[in-house]
């Protein structure tokens, strides 16, 4: 069209133009038509394709997978601690930079172990809880430089057959329990059922987080494989909850807004380096309104500078400098009382807002950096800020303990289909399950198992299901599928993200039962089944326990396999009795490594 004296003028030259493409477009179909040697078949190739193998494939997966059976021998005596994503023997390979060789680098497929953890020589059936956390066999875990370098501060000691575990700590020489009742009346949220998940970075031997199962506070105790030797398995076989890792350059494998308090006694971490990167990883994955308490230098330096090595003016600009780092944040001095002080994570939006000035640091991450990502996802030199949709995130707007674990999360609306209706619904089917599992198992509820692993949860229903007993369950939930994890943490229970194509952030023998729900069905096409039955023998202990509910396709493969494991299983029927899915309930057996000199 064309302006000519201020009116349209239409060109006589584009009908023709027109027209030529029409007809060019009739003679090209119509000699597709005739010359085309499929020229009877008008469906899309794709349609086609499946029409016609879809009948074959059909009859093929109403077969069951078959697995010849298959013998793994045993590994080397010197890899009875071997944890395949963290080993000190491939440590060289990595960088330095803020220790970031500690964070999982797993092997590549061909350096894949195929052979079957042993136990240390003389070990023994672990001791059973409450029990469990005061003492534990020494050839269950045979380290000494921990009891040599940390036994002045009463972290344990070796008596006979046996490690102590006093209850101290570096920041508490005279026992946890008088360490967290002082902390208790710093934060009384800690006595009412507000607060009730938590993390304790750089663990020790996890005394904090045993010490506050009895009241009622549930503790993801976390250190890196390091000089400390095996501080994650001291407590794993003590029976509190724990994962190897480490705040470097990855995220922590948590959602944002997850934890309700975060704690640091004398922890090492250097929190004021790399401009605040590990502050901001807390700040991350506790809630609004959560808790951050830390003991230890800078804190209290008034009176504690002359035992840390430095100087009164050096310790207070370190104290300062923390300080001006937690109010950037939006972190806020909640008390100070003696060697601890605690700060508060801010739930006011309008402390957010003031993130998002052009010359603030740290600034208020963009709206494209995913919150909740969190598996091999690096630390951002930015501050997650809160979605402002979610009304009952905040600490303070949760249902106390326990009255949260039966309540429908609110972010469990992000889940796709999620809603109140079906959080209700896999609430109400896991305990009906775990009626059932009950039957099969009767160890389960009982102080024969302890540490629990939910290896695919969905909501944390088959762990709600097991409250009342005496055990505590990881819940994981796969890095390549939809994110539950918060709903997780939200209902009171504790989780992780994994990719089980992978190892798990464990030492060898630390889980009683294992537990999977379809977890072959929905990852077979990335995970090598044989890598993950390895991989559950590895973690599982001698005497544990495995429950597989399984497709009808795999569990006869999975049953194979198993027989390679030297685990004795059989093979049962659901609650419901469908054809379509089994139930294998397994134990492996204590078994000792063949090339083992007795010590």
């Amino acid at each position: 069209m064309k302006q000519k004296d201020g009116k349209a003028v239409h060109s006589s030259r584009k009908f023709p133009m027109f027209m030529i493409l029409f007809v060019m477009c009739g003679i090209s179909f119509y000699l597709g038509r005739i010359f085309s040697p499929g020229k009877d078949k008008y469906l899309p190739p794709k349609v086609v394709r499946i029409v016609e193998v879809a009948p074959e494939s059909a009859k093929i997966f109403a077969q069951p997978l078959q697995i010849k059976n298959v013998t793994f021998p045993e590994c080397s005596p010197d890899f009875q601690d071997y944890t395949p994503c963290t080993d000190p023997r491939r440590w060289r390979k990595y960088s330095s930079h803020r220790l970031s060789f500690m964070e999982r680098h797993c092997p590549p497929i061909m350096e894949r172990k195929e052979c079957l953890v042993p136990p240390p020589a003389g070990y023994k059936t672990p001791i059973r809880w409450p029990k469990s956390r005061d003492e534990c066999w020494y050839r269950n875990v045979p380290y000494d430089w921990i009891n040599k370098q940390k036994s002045n501060q009463h972290w344990l000691k070796k008596e006979g057959e046996k490690f102590l575990f006093p209850g101290g700590g570096t920041m508490f020489p005279n026992g946890v329990g008088e360490y967290v009742d002082l902390m208790q009346k710093v934060i009384p949220e800690m006595k009412d059922g507000t607060i009730r998940t938590a993390i304790d970075t750089g663990c020790g031997v996890a005394s904090w987080g045993g010490d506050l199962l009895d009241r009622g506070i549930l503790t993801v105790s976390l250190a890196p494989r390091d000089n400390h030797e095996a501080q994650v398995q001291f407590a794993l076989e003590r029976g509190v909850p724990a994962i190897l890792g480490i705040i470097s350059t990855q995220r922590l494998p948590f959602p944002s807004n997850s934890f309700d308090m975060a704690h640091c006694s004398r922890c090492l971490i250097p929190w004021t380096e790399f401009g605040g990167i590990y502050l901001l990883e807390i700040h991350r994955i506790l809630r609004p309104g959560g808790f951050w308490a830390l003991s230890g230098p800078p804190v209290n330096y008034e009176n504690r500078w002359k035992g840390w090595n430095t100087t009164i003016q050096e310790q207070k600009s370190d104290y300062q400098k923390l300080q001006t780092l937690l109010t950037s944040m939006c972190f806020t001095l909640y008390k100070k009382k003696d060697d601890i002080a605690v700060w508060q994570k801010s739930s006011n939006n309008s402390c957010y807002k003031q993130l998002q000035a052009p010359d603030h640091y740290p600034p208020k991450c963009d709206d494209g950096t995913e919150p909740d990502s969190a598996w091999y996802t690096p630390i951002r030199p930015c501050v997650v800020g809160t979605d402002q949709k979610y009304k009952q995130v905040a600490l303070k707007t949760l249902p106390k303990w326990p009255e949260r674990l039966h309540t429908a999360p609110e972010r469990v609306s992000d889940v796709h289909g999620g809603s109140s209706g079906t959080f209700k619904h896999d609430d109400s089917k896991w305990k009906t399950r775990m009626k059932h599992y009950k039957k099969l198992l009767p160890a389960l509820g009982t102080d024969k198992i302890r540490n629990v692993m939910d290896m695919n949860t969905l909501y944390g229903g088959f762990a709600a299901a097991l409250i009342d007993s005496p055990l505590w369950v990881m819940n994981v939930v796969s890095s390549y599928s939809e994110s539950t994890l918060a709903v997780v943490f939200d209902r009171g229970l504790i989780g992780t993200y994994h990719d089980w194509c992978e190892a798990f952030s464990t030492y060898p023998r630390t889980y009683d039962l294992l537990h999977l729900d379809g977890l072959f069905t929905a990852e077979s096409h990335r995970c090598d089944v044989k890598y993950v039955l390895l991989e559950m023998d590895r973690i599982l202990r001698p005497n544990g326990y495995a429950i597989i509910r399984e497709s009808s396709y795999f569990i006869d493969a999975i049953a194979s396999t198993t027989k390679g494991l030297r685990w004795g299983c059989r093979k049962e029927d659901t609650e419901y009795g469908v054809k379509q899915e089994k139930i294998l309930v397994c134990q492996k057996k204590l078994w000792y490594s063949s090339k083992q000199t007795s010590a």
